[in-house]
């Protein structure tokens, strides 16, 4: 783990990876003028629902559409954070509206929270102080597949066994 967090590699569907293409990122927004530049062009339709994020390894926010892959937002890079985000209009400037690490191709833990934060101040966003949707994450030791854990049960879904209380999704980080 770096200063700036834990660090995800894609764990999802090989084949989405292997889609990705060079320069087919998320548009990276590392200040209030570029998000600026980025929203102005967003249709009703577009800003009606949430957008893919990804928070990429040098901390900048990148965005797109919500039907994009996430490993595609990140141009098939290692993350800090990947979620879905939406955006509402405050005054005369825009703000967070709800944000989440809802991911299942990096399967982040709640605690990127950080990296998403300061990602979205360099942005100009306001924000809110955490996820507003959290998602857990993890692994099941005995099948290997991956679960989002539901009302603090850690039971694997597809099997029944117990998942860890850590994060263990990746199994190389």
């Amino acid at each position: 783990m770096s200063a700036r967090g834990r660090s995800y590699r894609y764990v999802g569907p090989v084949e989405l990876k292997a889609a990705v293409r060079p320069g087919s990122g998320g548009r990276r927004i590392g200040s209030a003028a570029e998000f600026g530049e980025w929203i102005a062009v967003r249709s009703a339709a577009e800003l009606a629902e949430p957008f893919t994020f990804v928070v990429g390894l040098d901390g900048a926010l990148r965005l797109a559409p919500r039907r994009s892959e996430h490993v595609a937002c990140a141009g098939g890079a290692m993350v800090l954070s990947a979620g879905e985000i939406s955006f509402v209009r405050e005054a005369d400037r825009w703000a967070v509206g709800e944000v989440s690490n809802q991911s299942t191709g990096y399967c982040p833990d709640i605690d990127s929270w950080p990296s998403v934060a300061r990602a979205l101040d360099g942005a100009g966003l306001e924000r809110p102080s955490s996820f507003t949707h959290e998602m857990v994450f993890r692994r099941c030791p005995a099948c290997q597949e991956h679960n989002i854990v539901r009302e603090d049960d850690f039971v694997c879904v597809f099997c029944g066994s117990d998942l860890p209380e850590v994060w263990n999704v990746d199994p190389s980080a």
